[in-house]
């Protein structure tokens, strides 16, 4: 079901361009696209309006449960598509979340009879948390619910400064802000690792001084230990070696012959037959290439012999040594082994700390200069802040007047901290108060508002700022409560007015308000012995007639009808988006 005729606007603003709804609450089956504009939905009291709004809701992240799926269905299925091709926000969430599909967003919302939810965005499945980050960059619905933000101090900040002038202070700012945290973080970082104290100095240099006269590299306490271990052995290693020669070659006329003399007799026999057997000549071989191995282990063995130290003052002096670094290696928690690294960090430490101290002179003053570089910028942005904060009270004052709230007070408060930490920000904190009412004492606006009255000030906010760089889709429930006559028509006017910069939808009862739309879906309930259906329809220019004149009088009568035209004869201009 398409809403408004003829060609939409040749910009194309990010906006709701189609909502599918299936099983869900009261609604069998819905189908509905939307162009850029004001759309008034319109219809009986009771006749389920606030389904569609709740519908989007739970496409931007409400909390679901099964009391939506409709009576004897499995699940209810949500459906909303958006362009964005003019909504940078957006498309960089999508594009860092890796859910980026070109110029069109598509969200998807199944909840089954059990109350399981899930979500989808272009096709692919997100947490409830993602679906409500996103949702607050494509749709503001303002009224009684969660997706106000008119109240968060970030909102407060991102109005002031989009519908300003002042985005060269803003950069100044943020620029000044980088380059201190730097230098802050540079000196935090210097002082985590160099701090080191007068107390704590002389202990880390006697604990050098130590690991200096005792610490070996790695290889020379591996030499050390056996050193020690070949001591310990003595004359037990001696007496080994010495019968290890004897059998091979004795020192001393034997009556048996050693192993060496052995082997060359054994040799000599065979090798007369070596010719006879091709196994003789391999066995002579191998013989023969014993006899090369053993001359030469015994050569080795009489070496080893000679090296034996049986000096007990040599071994009392590596075994002092060795239990010196065992001592170090237990109170630094290494290996032995490992103490030439400590030694090293030990004597880096001390240095850096040293040398920390010019630097970290240099980082202060450093800091100091930045510190009141970004000072000044911030003072700047202040002023800039303050100027038109003022004239966007004034004006939204004048707007709070014609939307029945005659006498109140609007004043967006920029106060100046300048002893704070610096921030992305500047110095500055900004509150919104208001009194609604005339001789009421002004307070901050989610105290003091109502959910009519927040409806009615953020519209007068958002057609003040209108300014604002991003383009979402405005949402509007119960702005009308309580209100009538000339205040209902100016509602009706300030839509239209914030619709030229995209999209926005209102449910309303007032015909004020209905006949400045540019499009008018009618929602009717439907009910027979066995169900109660949920229809929408799209309204020609007669049926258009026919329902404003309905919500005029409560019936269609040839006055009523009459009374209709009038009001959108005269609501002409602004439904044309003329001035």
């Amino acid at each position: 079901m398409g809403i408004g005729n003829g060609d939409s606007s040749s910009d194309t603003y990010a906006m709701l361009s189609h909502l599918h709804i299936s099983n869900f609450a009261i609604v069998p089956e819905l189908e509905l696209e939307f162009r850029q504009g004001f759309t008034a939905i319109t219809g009986e009291t009771g006749a389920g309006k606030s389904i569609l709004v709740d519908a989007l809701g739970l496409l931007l992240g409400d909390r679901s449960d099964s009391g939506w799926v409709r009576p004897g269905a499995e699940r209810a299925e949500l459906t909303a598509e958006f362009s964005i091709e003019n909504n940078a926000a957006v498309q960089d969430w999508l594009q860092t979340s890796e859910l980026s599909a070109g110029v069109q967003c598509l969200l998807r919302r199944t909840i089954n009879s059990s109350g399981r939810s899930r979500a989808f965005v272009n096709g692919s499945p997100v947490t409830v948390a993602q679906l409500q980050t996103l949702g607050n960059l494509l749709v503001e619905i303002h009224g009684q619910n969660e997706h106000l933000r008119l109240v968060q101090p970030a909102e407060q900040f991102r109005l002031l400064e989009s519908s300003g002038s002042f985005a060269d202070e803003i950069k100044a700012v943020e620029t000044a802000f980088y380059v201190w945290k730097d230098l802050s973080d540079e000196l935090n970082a210097l002082d985590a690792d160099t701090a080191i104290s007068a107390a704590d100095l002389e202990f880390l240099n006697f604990q050098l001084e130590e690991l200096q006269q005792h610490v070996l590299a790695a290889d020379a306490v591996a030499r050390l230990q056996t050193e020690h271990d070949r001591l310990a052995a003595g004359g037990d290693l001696q007496e080994t070696l010495t019968r290890a020669i004897d059998r091979l070659e004795p020192e001393t006329a034997a009556a048996v012959p050693g192993v060496n003399a052995g082997l060359a007799i054994t040799l000599g026999q065979l090798q007369e037959f070596t010719a006879l057997d091709n196994d003789i000549s391999d066995a002579c071989q191998m013989l023969q290439e014993a006899t090369v191995n053993c001359g030469e282990a015994l050569v080795a063995l009489h070496a080893a012999r000679e090296r034996v130290d049986l000096d007990p003052s040599r071994f009392d002096e590596v075994a002092a040594r060795l239990s010196n670094l065992s001592d170090l290696a237990r109170k630094h928690r290494v290996r032995m082994d490992g103490l030439e690294a400590v030694r090293d960090r030990l004597a880096t430490r001390i240095e850096r700390a040293g040398s920390a101290e010019q630097r970290r002179a240099e980082l202060a003053k450093e800091l100091a200069d930045t510190l009141n570089a970004y000072r000044r910028t911030a003072r700047h942005l202040h002023a800039q802040r303050k100027r038109h904060a003022a004239v966007l009270s004034g004006q939204v004052m004048q707007l709070m007047s014609d939307l029945g709230m005659e006498g109140g007070s609007f004043e967006l408060a920029v106060t100046h901290t300048p002893d704070s930490t610096p921030s992305l920000r500047g110095d500055d904190d900004l509150q919104i108060n208001i009194s609604a009412n005339p001789g009421s004492a002004p307070g901050p606006l989610n105290k003091i508002a109502s959910g009519g009255e927040l409806s009615r000030i953020s519209l007068a906010i958002k057609v003040a700022a209108a300014g604002s760089s991003d383009h979402v889709t405005q949402i509007f429930d119960e702005v009308d409560a309580g209100i009538g006559g000339e205040t209902a028509n100016s509602v009706g006017e300030l839509l239209q007015r914030l619709s030229q910069k995209g999209q926005a939808l209102c449910v309303t009862h007032l015909a004020q308000v209905a006949v400045c739309a540019t499009h008018q879906l009618q929602v009717r309930k439907e009910s027979s012995e066995i169900s109660t259906l949920v229809d929408t329809r799209l309204l020609d220019n007669a049926g258009r007639i026919d329902e404003i004149a309905r919500m005029l009088s409560g019936k269609i009568s040839k006055q009523s009808r009459a009374h209709a035209l009038e009001l959108l004869d005269a609501a002409k201009p602004a439904y044309l988006g003329r001035t």
